[in-house]
């Protein structure tokens, strides 16, 4: 239920079931499940309740896990410094690596008036939205957030609201999670500068907290015609919210991830926020294959294939 987290992605299913259940003593006759030489099931667990024993009852879980040579070892503590897994494997060639298909439909429905489709230009959208008073938010928000980067950006981030720091500066993703995202980018070759960023909402819901599905529908617009005129090659959706709104689902962000999905023709790869990553970093490392599957996608379009 969330209150404790281990770190298994270095032993196998027999050994994390053995510690869990306590299994590798009535196993040991058996002769145990052997794996990367580290002897049997029972060996294994032996060494950890030998490590265990050497403490007290609160002793902590993950020091014993390492000192029984079950654990690769325990995330550090989350920066803005170490965006990806520290041995992040390298893309594969985009000719060797299939694309998942899309799985969720596009949401449908005419989300314009004519103010907003009418406009020829980003700047357009951005005075819309500074001018905007289609829901509430304007009254509470210090600056509009409508967006920023590249005209003709072949990636667009799109993420759920701007924050505190972002509704103070008037520019999406600024804070610790923007200056991750900056660095995600950068590891596959994307500055920031090249990107175009955004969010759902163009101004800040109160507190932070989860915008309304009336907010959603004032918002749809501007970000629609935002990706009609910068015509991005791939959408990248950061967290929960931002890939059940575009995708008109309410499946759990971890069936989204893996798979291409579309959002008004446009190809569409899920991944967690950046914010998300900064309070977990076990997320690095599915999030650095949905980049990289981001970054094949657009390889592939850049070759013609």
């Amino acid at each position: 239920m969330g209150e404790r987290e281990l770190v298994l992605d270095d032993m196998s299913v027999d050994e994390v079931m053995a510690l869990i259940e306590g299994r590798g003593k009535r196993e040991e006759g058996r002769g145990g499940t052997r794996d990367s030489g580290r002897g049997t099931t029972a060996d294994v667990v032996a060494r950890a309740e030998t490590s265990t024993a050497a403490n007290d009852a609160s002793a902590d879980w993950r020091a014993a896990l390492r000192a029984a040579g079950a654990a690769p070892g325990v995330a550090s503590a989350p920066t803005t410094s170490d965006p990806l897994p520290s041995n992040p494997v390298p893309p594969l060639p985009a000719s060797r690596v299939p694309i998942p298909s899309v799985s969720v439909p596009t949401p449908t429905g005419e989300l314009f008036d004519g103010s907003v489709s009418e406009v020829e230009t980003l700047a357009q959208i951005e005075s819309l939205v500074a001018s905007c008073k289609k829901c509430p938010l304007y009254k509470t928000a210090t600056n509009p957030v409508p967006g920023e980067g590249n005209s003709n950006a072949e990636l667009m981030c799109v993420g759920e609201a701007p924050g505190a720091t972002e509704d103070e500066t008037g520019r999406p993703f600024v804070g610790a999670a923007g200056q991750l995202l900056t660095k995600i980018l950068a590891a596959i070759d994307l500055p920031r500068e090249q990107v175009y960023i955004c969010n759902v909402l163009k101004h800040r819901p109160p507190g932070n907290r989860n915008p309304l599905p009336e907010e959603v529908t004032a918002c749809s617009p501007y970000l629609i015609r935002q990706i009609e005129l910068i015509k991005p090659k791939v959408i990248l959706a950061l967290g929960t919210f931002a890939a059940q709104t575009l995708l008109n689902t309410k499946t759990p962000i971890g069936k989204l991830r893996g798979s291409v999905h579309e959002y008004h023709g446009v190809p569409l790869v899920v991944t967690y926020h950046p914010a998300a990553l900064l309070r977990n970093p076990a997320w690095k490392r599915p999030t650095w294959e949905d980049v990289q599957l981001a970054r094949r996608i657009l390889d592939r379009s850049s070759a013609g294939a």
